[in-house]
């Protein structure tokens, strides 16, 4: 970013947003990116899983296009095609269970939505969120927010009759998958038996994989257990798939991987490919029971955005199955990796939604100061990257769907760099 920019910036934005870099990006197509002198970065960030058909796609920008040419705006004023497109376009992939859908436009506003949702119909207040998850930062869904607690600061009190109970993190606990589950179990008994009541709980909120927590994929034995949990006692179960859905994980959503269908969705981010929009999707006896009136929105469900979303379902059609191979090479770099370099402590994930913890050697103590050098390092050599976890230790390596195997190889490659660098200095 030249000087002057950064300083018009400073001028008249709040710092209150933080930037991963100075990089000022004038244009971008595919997995690359482009400054504003010229020089090219594949971007493995995605604007944060976001662009999961790749930049500026063809397909969905002349849909986009088209729309705007037509009708940009309605607020719930009149009907209009492209919403009912999107919406019977998602849920032709959504799984079973969910019938219908309700746009807005961001995820943290979805997911504030799908609460008020449980609550409303439940008659119940309790909310249980899984410690780890991240939910947005405004004041309702920040109460739910416990990836890192600086999320938190400063905004006490959060929303009553919220429970954090444990979600399995086996690598950092230092455990087994199945010690990890059971501890996080017997925990979740201890809470029902100790704080809430079960009839007394609107809604299990859970990512079936964590996002910011550190790339956590949940272990099929604890989704088991929350099913059989919410079915047996009325609980309605929402699943977070904001970042992992719309083909992350190798599939539509990441929930399919484990065949326990949720009762409520929330989605956004990769929902439009960039454009703003989100959604709570939810089974038709749970929506038809949300009286009119009892929620709204005036931006969402953009027609140009909702537009977009048609054609970004369309695109990702074509691209899911691509996906398992460049996962599974992705998978067998990074774990060749690790045996070379003690830095890289795990790597997890499904699909392209992957995160590599980065450690101090002999143990799996968190080394944040490793990400800052890899990130730096990456970006010095064309590639950009963020970070995730409570530590700020994890790369979370999420590059587009429509990725090359060269292109995948070729950010691999400058990783790989990156680490030997930081391991030599």
């Amino acid at each position: 970013m030249s000087n002057s920019l950064v300083q018009r910036h400073e001028k008249v934005y709040a710092p209150v947003i933080t930037w991963d870099s100075d990089v000022e990006i004038v244009s971008a197509e595919g997995a690359w990116v482009t400054d504003v002198e010229g020089e090219k970065y594949l971007d493995f960030a995605c604007g944060i899983s976001v662009v999961n058909a790749g930049h500026n796609h063809p397909a969905i920008v002349a849909a986009a296009r088209d729309q705007l040419d037509r009708l940009w705006h309605a607020g719930g004023a009149f009907r209009y095609d492209s919403l009912i497109n999107a919406a019977e376009k998602i849920l032709s992939v959504t799984p079973p269970s969910i019938d219908r859908i309700f746009f807005m436009n961001s995820g943290a506003e979805s997911v504030e939505a799908s609460m008020k949702l449980a609550r409303k119909v439940t008659g119940r207040q309790g909310i249980f969120t899984f410690r780890g998850g991240f939910h947005g930062r405004t004041m309702g869904s920040v109460t739910y927010t416990t990836s890192k607690a600086k999320y938190r600061e400063g905004y006490h009190p959060l929303l009553p009759s919220t429970f954090v109970t444990p979600f399995p993190h086996p690598y950092r606990w230092g455990m087994t998958e199945d010690e990890a589950t059971d501890y996080a179990l017997k925990e979740l008994e201890l809470k029902l038996k100790h704080e809430i009541s079960p009839h007394e709980i609107a809604a299990f909120l859970i990512e079936p994989m964590q996002g910011e927590g550190g790339y956590y994929p949940a272990p099929q034995r604890f989704l088991e257990r929350l099913r059989e949990i919410t079915s047996e006692h009325g609980i309605m179960l929402v699943y977070d798939e904001v970042q992992s859905g719309f083909g992350r994980t190798g599939k539509w959503f990441a929930s399919e991987h484990y065949g326990f269908e949720p009762d409520v969705m929330v989605l956004g981010k990769a929902i439009a490919n960039g454009l703003p929009l989100s959604a709570v999707a939810a089974r038709d006896d749970i929506l038809s029971k949300w009286a009119a009136g009892s929620h709204g929105t005036t931006f969402g469900g953009n027609p140009v955005a909702c537009a977009a979303a048609a054609a970004t379902v369309d695109v990702l059609a074509g691209l899911l199955p691509g996906v398992p191979a460049l996962s599974e090479h992705a998978f067998k770099r990074f774990r060749e990796m690790q045996k070379k370099h003690p830095t890289i402590g795990d790597v997890r994930g499904l699909g392209l939604m992957i995160g590599i913890e980065l450690v101090k050697p002999g143990g799996n103590e968190p080394d944040p100061e490793a990400y800052t050098f890899l990130a730096e390092h990456a970006r010095e050599h064309r590639l950009l990257i963020l970070d995730c976890g409570p530590y700020a230790n994890v790369i979370r390596f999420i590059p587009p769907l429509s990725v090359s195997m060269a292109e995948l190889d070729q950010g691999i490659d400058i990783l790989e760099a990156a680490i030997a660098a930081y391991e030599k200095r």
